[in-house]
C-alpha cells in the first residue's frame, strides 16, 4: 500500500496524538467517506463491507506473538468476531510510533505495554461509532444498542453486521473518551487463540528479509575491518571484478563492498579482494587484556548511581560482612537470520525493505544519507528470524542506501554468519563487586555494589548518561525488589572499542545474575532458607513477593527433592512485570550439570495472549540456559576471534529441560513479556548447583571445571 492508495481508499482516517497526557483522536478524512465504503477509524484498524477486520501492526514480527496480541486487544474492545480478523504489517509511519518513546521501535517489551490504553481506545471508539450509526438507522437511542461478534444488536433482537455500517460510521465524529470494557467483560483478551501469522509461516508464504527480492536488484556483501579501528590499506579490485557476475567494487569509509548479480558471486569477489588491513586502534586487545581492564575498573572510584542510608557505618556495625566478585563475558545476539537490508534510492524517493526493529531510525538514516525528506522514505518492515535488539542498529540500512545510490538500482546487502559474529553489537561484559552486611538476625543492613561495564547509552543516547551514570548499565542494581536500609551503587564506565548494544533484557539480563547469586550467598551466610530470606526482605504481598511465592509453590520448593537433585530460586522485577524461576538440577561426579526442570512464574498484569506468554517464557528459559552454559565471545589480535556457531555454542535440544510456566491472574495494566522471563534463569541454576555441590558459580558462562575440583 502506498501513501497515495492509502489516502485514496480510506473513507475515514483518525490520527492519534502520541503526546504526553491524554490520548487524542481526530478525524482527518471524513470528507472522503463517499469514495469508499471501508471504515478506517485509525491507522491500526480497517473494517470492510464484507465484515473483514484488518489490524495494521507497526511492530516487527520477531515471532514474539504481537501480531496476534495487538489485534486481540483491539478486537476485544471492538466486540469483533475473531474469525473475521486479519493482521497486516504496517510501514514506518507516525501513527505507529510508540506513544511513550515517540519513535517506532520494537524493543523493551513495549509493543503492548506502551500501547495498552491506545489499543483499547481505538477498538472502543470504533465500536461506539458503529453503534451510533446503527442507532441512527433504527432511530433509537444509542444506549439501547449492544454489540457482539461483529454485530450491533437492536433491543428487539434484530442485528446489523459491522460491514453494513461502515459507510455510515465513517461520517461520524470520533468519541474522545469512549467507554472501555471492565476486565470481567473481556471475551478475547486472556483466551487461547491461534496465532494469525502461523499459517503463512507454515506454508512458506512469509517473506523474510533474506528471501526478499525486487526487480533489478543486485546483491552486495561488505568486507569490514577484522580489527577495531582498522582500515583497508590495499586491495585487489581487478581480481574481484574478474568473477563472473560481479558488477562493481565500491570502497566505503572503512570497508569495501562487492556488488554482484548473485550472493555467491559477491562473496567470491569479496574473498578475492585480498585486503590488507591496518593494525587498528588496539591491536593488543584480547581476552586477557579485557579481563585486566575490567579488574582495574572494579578498583576505581565509580560514579554514584544510588545512595540511601549510611552504608559504611552499617557495614562497620554489621554482625558479619560478605564480599564477592562476579564476571560476565560479552555475548552475541546469534539470531538465526543474518542481518540484511534491501534499498532502492531514486530521484524523488527511497524505499527500504528490512527486518528492522527500528523503522523510525532506518527512515531518518536514509533521509540523512539521501537528502530526501523523511516522508519520501518508505520503510517496509519485513518479518525477522530473531533480533533480540540487534536489528535496531542501522548498519545494514546505511550500506544498502549508499550502495543503491552508487549503483543507481536496488541493492540487497546481506551478512554472512561470520559477518554477524565479527560485527555484532554485543551484550556488554560486566564485572561486579558487592560488599554486604548482616545483623544478628540475619537481615541485610548494608549493600555496596560496584559495577564495571561499557556504556550502550554513550553511543546511542548520550544525553541519557548523567553524572557518569548509564542507567541501563546499573538497571537491576538500583531497583532491586528488596528493602535494604543502606544501599549504594557505583558505576565505573569501561572504555573499549568493542561494539556493544541492546540485548534481550538489557542491563537486567546481566545484573540479575549478580544480585540473585549474591542474595543466595547472603542467605547461606545467615543460615536461612534462600526463599524465605528473599521474602523476608520484600514488602509482604507485593507483586515480587507474590510471584516468587508462586514459583516456589508451583515448583514444590518445600517438598522432598528427588534423590541426587537440588533446587535453586531467583526473582526479577523489570519492564513493569515480575518473574521468578526455580531450577532443579543434578551434578555428576565429573562435574557435569543437568538441568532437569525449570519452573517459571510470571506476573505481567493482564495476560493478553496466554499462549504467547507461555511461549516467550519457555524461550526465555532456553535462551537463559544457553547463556549460562555456553555463550561467550572471544577476542584476539585487536578484534573478534569468534566466527561462527562452531566456536559459539548455543543450547541443544537434548539440553532443554522440562519447563513449566505459571501465569499470575490479575487485571492490572499489561506489562512486558519478552524481557522479564530471561534474567532469573541463570542465577536459579547457579543457586541450585551450590545446593548440590557447595560450589559457587560466579561467572557466566559457568566455569564447570570448578565442580569437578570441588
Amino acid at each position: 500500500m502506498t501513501r497515495r492508495s492509502f489516502l485514496h481508499k480510506s473513507s475515514l482516517v483518525l490520527a492519534m496524538g502520541a503526546l504526553s497526557g491524554s490520548l487524542r483522536m481526530f478525524n482527518v478524512s471524513a470528507a472522503q467517506a463517499a469514495a469508499d465504503p471501508a471504515f478506517k477509524p485509525h491507522a491500526f484498524l480497517e473494517i470492510a463491507p464484507d465484515n473483514t477486520i484488518t489490524v495494521w501492526v507497526g511492530q516487527t514480527n520477531l515471532g514474539q506473538g504481537t501480531h496476534t496480541g495487538i489485534p486481540m486487544v483491539i478486537a476485544d474492545e471492538l466486540d469483533a468476531a475473531w474469525e473475521t480478523v486479519r493482521v497486516r504489517p504496517a510501514p514506518a509511519a507516525d501513527p505507529f510510533k510508540d506513544p511513550v518513546w515517540h519513535v517506532q521501535v520494537t524493543g523493551g517489551s513495549t509493543s503492548i505495554r506502551h500501547r495498552w490504553d491506545l489499543l483499547r481506545t481505538v477498538g472502543a471508539a470504533a465500536r461506539q461509532m458503529l453503534m451510533e450509526a446503527a442507532a441512527r438507522q433504527w432511530k433509537i437511542p444509542v444506549k439501547t444498542c449492544t454489540t457482539k461478534n461483529g454485530r450491533v444488536i437492536h433491543p428487539e433482537g434484530k442485528t446489523l453486521d459491522y460491514g453494513q455500517l461502515t459507510q455510515a460510521a465513517a461520517t461520524l465524529p470520533v468519541p474522545k473518551k469512549p467507554p472501555l470494557k471492565p476486565p470481567g467483560d473481556y471475551q478475547i483478551i486472556g483466551t487461547p487463540r491461534q496465532r494469525l501469522d502461523i499459517p503463512d509461516k507454515v506454508m512458506g508464504r512469509t517473506v523474510f528479509g533474506m528471501d526478499f527480492t525486487v526487480p533489478g536488484m543486485c546483491t552486495a556483501v561488505v568486507a569490514r575491518p577484522p580489527r577495531y579501528g582498522a582500515s583497508p590499506e590495499s586491495y585487489d579490485e581487478p581480481a574481484a571484478m574478474a568473477v563472473n557476475g560481479v558488477l562493481k567494487v565500491v570502497p566505503m569509509e572503512n570497508r569495501i563492498a562487492v556488488c554482484a548479480k548473485t550472493t555467491y558471486a559477491a562473496m567470491t569477489g569479496r574473498d578475492l579482494l585480498n585486503i590488507k588491513w591496518s593494525k587498528g586502534s588496539m591491536p593488543g586487545l584480547n581476552d586477557a587484556f579485557i579481563d585486566t581492564v575490567y579488574q582495574d575498573h572494579l578498583k576505581k572510584e565509580g560514579a554514584a548511581a544510588k545512595s540511601t542510608g549510611n552504608v559504611q557505618t552499617a557495614l562497620t556495625e554489621a554482625s558479619q560482612t560478605l564480599d564477592q566478585q562476579y564476571k560476565l563475558h560479552y555475548i552475541s545476539h546469534a539470531q538465526v537470520e543474518p542481518l540484511n537490508c534491501t534499498a532502492h534510492v531514486e530521484k524523488d524517493r527511497c524505499r527500504i525493505w528490512a527486518p528492522t526493529q527500528g523503522p523510525t531510525l532506518a527512515q531518518m538514516t536514509a533521509s540523512r544519507l539521501t537528502g530526501l525528506p523523511p516522508d519520501k522514505v518508505r520503510v517496509e518492515i519485513l518479518p525477522a528470524g530473531g533480533g533480540f535488539g540487534l536489528r535496531g542498529e542501522p548498519d545494514p540500512v546505511i550500506d544498502a542506501v549508499l550502495l543503491s545510490k552508487a549503483l543507481d538500482r536496488p541493492v540487497k546487502v546481506v551478512y554472512t554468519r561470520e559477518d554477524d559474529f565479527s560485527n555484532d553489537y554485543f551484550r556488554p561484559a560486566n564485572q561486579s563487586r558487592i560488599t554486604a552486611g548482616l545483623d544478628r538476625d540475619g537481615r541485610i543492613t548494608a549493600w555496596s555494589h560496584q559495577v564495571a561495564a561499557q556504556s550502550i547509552m554513550m553511543r546511542i543516547m548520550p544525553r541519557q548518561v548523567q553524572n557518569g551514570i548509564d542507567p541501563d548499565a546499573v538497571s537491576g542494581t538500583v531497583d532491586m525488589p528488596y528493602e535494604i536500609p543502606s544501599h549504594e551503587v557505583t558505576y565505573a564506565m569501561v572504555d573499549l572499542p568493542i561494539q556493544v548494544g541492546w540485548w534481550r533484557s538489557v542491563g537486567y539480563s546481566i545484573n540479575a545474575f549478580v544480585v540473585e547469586s549474591f542474595m543466595d550467598e547472603l542467605a547461606h551466610a545467615a543460615g536461612k532458607d534462600p526463599l524465605q530470606f528473599r521474602l523476608d526482605h520484600m514488602e509482604k504481598g507485593s507483586r515480587a513477593y507474590t510471584v516468587l511465592s508462586m514459583a516456589a509453590d508451583k515448583g514444590g520448593w518445600h517438598s522432598p527433592v528427588p534423590e541426587g537433585r537440588a533446587r535453586g530460586i531467583a526473582v526479577t522485577a523489570c519492564f513493569e512485570s515480575f518473574a521468578a524461576h526455580m531450577a532443579e538440577v543434578s551434578v555428576d561426579k565429573k562435574g557435569r550439570i543437568t538441568v532437569h526442570r525449570m519452573v517459571c512464574a510470571i506476573d505481567c498484569g493482564t495476560a493478553v495472549f496466554p499462549d504467547a506468554i507461555r511461549a516467550q517464557a519457555e524461550a526465555g528459559v532456553v535462551m537463559g540456559l544457553s547463556v549460562a552454559f555456553h555463550e561467550k565471545i572471544r577476542f584476539a589480535d585487536g578484534g573478534v576471534k569468534t566466527s561462527n556457531y562452531s566456536d559459539y555454542r548455543v543450547l541443544s535440544m537434548s539440553e532443554v529441560p522440562e519447563i513449566e510456566v505459571h501465569i499470575a491472574q490479575n487485571n492490572l495494566k499489561a506489562g512486558g513479556i519478552g524481557e522479564p522471563v530471561f534474567p532469573s534463569v541463570a542465577p536459579a541454576v547457579a543457586n541450585a548447583v551450590f545446593k548440590a555441590t557447595g560450589v559457587r558459580l560466579r561467572e557466566l558462562p559457568f566455569q564447570t571445571g570448578l565442580l569437578a575440583k570441588g
